[in-house]
């Protein structure tokens, strides 16, 4: 197996989770930066929006490495997915599949159903809460609990901070709770 072929195929967690997790430590030692995706945004608008709002009025420039990270993971993705993207269909148990059909999810080319995720859906019912509203609440929730999943669950518990311990765990319950009991009801839309 070459290079590449590793590089398309899921690697198990195992490996996946050290080599993110080592991320902390690199950070760290590297100049005592804190890992996270959501306060880059709060860094663009600070950059970008002169207005007089005291949540932007801070040294935005002490953080632009930020900017260079979350630019690095964005043009990574794009690599990612025009030059390491996996042909197959992905694979998943038979009876997601046939329970997603019921839903009128049959296309699985990509990583996201097209049925769900494009420009098509959103402008229906399903893809307008799917994407919109879904996309809002991410940005509230992230808001309220002070920073998103990577901040939290990776750089804070590493840090053993118990609000990034409790915010995990919200996490995990609101995940289970939208996967398990609201999803299907939109899904079904």
């Amino acid at each position: 197996m070459n290079l590449l072929e590793i590089l398309r195929e899921p690697w198990p967690w195992y490996v996946a989770g050290p080599l993110i997790g080592l991320t902390v430590p690199i950070l760290l030692i590297i100049g005592n930066k804190s890992f996270g995706i959501s306060s880059s945004l709060r860094h663009i608008c600070a950059a970008c929006i002169p207005a007089n709002i005291s949540f932007f009025k801070y040294d935005w420039k002490k953080e632009s490495w930020n900017l260079f990270f979350v630019f690095g993971i964005f043009l990574g993705g794009i690599i990612a997915a025009y030059f390491l993207s996996n042909p197959n269909q992905v694979e998943i148990t038979p009876q997601l599949s046939q329970q997603l059909a019921s839903y009128g999810i049959t296309d699985r080319s990509g990583l996201l159903p097209k049925e769900l995720f494009s420009w098509e859906s959103l402008f229906t019912l399903r893809g307008f809460i799917m994407i919109v509203v879904g996309g809002f609440l991410v940005g509230f929730g992230t808001r309220y609990a002070g920073g998103c999943t990577s901040g939290h669950a990776i750089m804070g518990i590493s840090n053993l901070q118990w609000p990034s311990l409790v915010a995990t765990i919200c996490f995990m319950i609101g995940g289970f709770i939208m996967a398990n009991l609201i999803l299907p009801y939109i899904l079904a839309l």
